[in-house]
């Protein structure tokens, strides 16, 4: 044993791996719904860790910690800088409403209790469950240029107040959302009733005959048939045959040919005649009422064999960015074509007729190689599965990110910056943004940001926990069972008054007016209890402008409820 503890010691890389392993798997257990979660669970395994006294380097922890914020920023900064404008501000406005109010709750809160500067921190980061704000006040209350010890202390004991507040803010957002928010609005059968209209007016759509529009399944039918129809004694184009369906109101298509023997894939003028072999695809039911007019079924397995594929496109086309779903399905390149998917700063959002596809969304489209390879140049930028991320534009963000936020104003004597934490966060904001209007920019693939979301938070908090462990339970005493009530109150407080202002003052649709809450206070927990409640998942359309505006005003305001207290 005593050989282990000097070995963390004189290694503390070990200690900060071990701290990340055994609070992943202890985040990963369940009572009902309750779940400690992998950033918690990490921080009360480093505290445990941390009672053997080991010291861990300054820049480990800040390096770890600056990649997880870039990694924020660029996830939601097309999001963010797009619902700026256009018809996303009345929602920009809410969540700033709402990320003041939390703000506010928490200084009053803190005031009123005579709590120092990292015990407000602690507070807020646990109650608001922003976990990133642990590092961005640390670093302000730094910057203040108090004396070593007292900043210490204050530094230490933002865990501690973390920890105790952090457990009822994400359980406790998540019940007031999905139970008390659909009471406040008229009751859960009503809420659910409203969600249900909703989803048909999203749903409305003119091409009620479209064989594309599916989330996942593809109602395509692929039917080949052997030409001897008197028509065809004089040979028809493919043009012809298709407007032949359409002047009918059926979107069928030619998909192959076999004339003379040989497979062809057809072209507006192929002739067809007497004798030739013809694939059609279109819905089922329309396909099989009119076979007669062509000619007899056939089953020929090469003549049926279709290479399929999936892409995932990045939103990026003026044409495609502003389009409706059912506007989408209207253009003849998406003949044929399946929309599977489509996200939003990374969240799933419902596919229906009436959703406004934005730039920076990722639609994910399956069909025919050849149609596919035809209608994603359309959307925008075909975002192939890679494992290569482009470093140079992370390395240069951060750099140039963290240099702007460490230039600091004095005001009234006191030293005022964004802080490298801050500049981080607005380096893949910009990042973001630049990404999705240049994509050949260059990419950091979804798999990659999630390791730098993910190992970045966590192994910051793992460092925190180890340093803080050797004064945790002194801290604990400190700030004792009052603390938790406080943290009960500032997260109770500012989403009962969201969900009263979405629905007095911005007249949100209910299922919206919760996604919204959820967003801004940026607890995907709770989003998903309210889509579970409600049985629907269009709360996700109000969650993601204010979430990506909630989770970068709430990591700002780390910043600035130092200042303020």
């Amino acid at each position: 044993m005593d050989w282990l503890i000097d070995t963390l010691r004189d290694n503390p890389s070990i200690a900060i791996f071990l701290t990340i392993v055994l609070g992943f798997w202890i985040g990963k257990f369940k009572y009902k719904t309750f779940s400690l979660g992998n950033v918690t669970s990490v921080l009360l395994v480093g505290v445990l860790i941390g009672q053997l006294d080991i010291p861990i380097p300054g820049p480990v922890k800040n390096v770890f910690f600056l990649l997880f914020l870039f990694a924020i920023g660029y996830s939601v900064g097309p999001q963010f800088f797009r619902s700026l404008r256009g018809s996303g501000v009345k929602e920009v406005i809410f969540a700033v409403v709402v990320c003041v109010l939390v703000l506010v709750t928490t200084i009053v809160a803190a005031k009123i209790m005579g709590y120092n500067l990292g015990e407000a921190v602690g507070l807020f980061s646990g109650s608001a469950t922003i976990s990133a704000a642990i590092g961005v006040g640390s670093d302000t209350i730094n910057s203040l240029g108090l004396d070593p010890a007292k900043a210490k202390a204050m530094i230490n004991i933002i865990p501690v107040a973390y920890a105790v507040t952090y457990i009822f803010g994400t359980i406790g957002s998540a019940y007031l959302l999905s139970a008390v928010g659909p009471w406040m609005l008229g009751g859960l059968k009503k809420v659910r009733e409203d969600t249900a209209a909703l989803e048909a007016e999203m749903n409305r759509s003119d091409l009620s005959s479209d064989p594309a529009y599916i989330n996942a399944l593809r109602p395509v039918a692929f039917r080949a048939y052997k030409v001897t129809a008197e028509l065809f004694s004089t040979p028809q184009s493919v043009e012809s045959i298709e407007k032949h369906f359409i002047d009918k109101g059926y979107r069928i298509f030619v998909e192959r040919l076999r004339i003379n023997g040989k497979l062809t894939e057809p072209q507006p003028q192929t002739m067809v005649g007497i004798g030739d072999e013809i694939v059609l695809s279109g819905r089922r039911e329309y396909i099989i009422t009119d076979e007669s007019w062509i000619g007899p079924e056939i089953n020929d397995a090469e003549l049926l064999n279709f290479p399929a594929e999936q892409l995932s496109v990045l939103i990026s086309k003026k044409g495609a960015a502003g389009m409706t779903v059912d506007q989408l399905r209207r253009q003849k390149y998406m003949y044929g074509i399946a929309i599977k998917e489509l996200k939003r700063s990374d969240t799933p959002i419902p596919v229906m007729a009436q959703t406004v596809l934005q730039a920076g969304d990722t639609i994910t489209i399956i069909g025919l190689a050849q149609e596919v390879n035809v209608a994603a140049p359309k959307l925008g930028y075909v975002d192939r599965p890679s494992q290569a991320s482009n470093l140079i534009l992370l390395g240069f963000g951060l750099t140039i990110g963290c240099l702007i936020g460490a230039i600091a104003i004095k005001i009234g004597g006191v030293p005022v910056s964004l802080s490298t934490s801050g500049g981080a966060l607005i380096a893949g904001l910009i990042c973001g943004w630049l990404r999705a209007k240049r994509p050949s920019i260059g990419n950091i693939p979804s798999q990659s940001i999630w390791v730098l979301n993910n190992l970045g938070l966590n192994t910051f908090i793992a460092v925190i926990g180890i340093t803080a462990g050797p004064s945790f339970v002194s801290g604990i005493e400190q700030v004792g069972f009052t603390m938790f009530i406080v943290g009960m109150l500032v997260t109770t407080i500012p989403l009962l008054l969201a969900v009263w202002i979405g629905a007095k003052l911005f007249k949100f649709r209910p299922a919206i007016n919760l996604g919204c809450c959820a967003g801004a206070r940026t607890t995907t927990a709770a989003l998903g209890a309210i889509q579970d409640s409600l049985g629907s998942t269009v709360p996700a359309m109000g969650y993601t402008i204010t979430y990506a505006i909630g989770n970068t005003l709430l990591i700002l305001w780390g910043v600035v409820i130092v200042l303020v207290m």
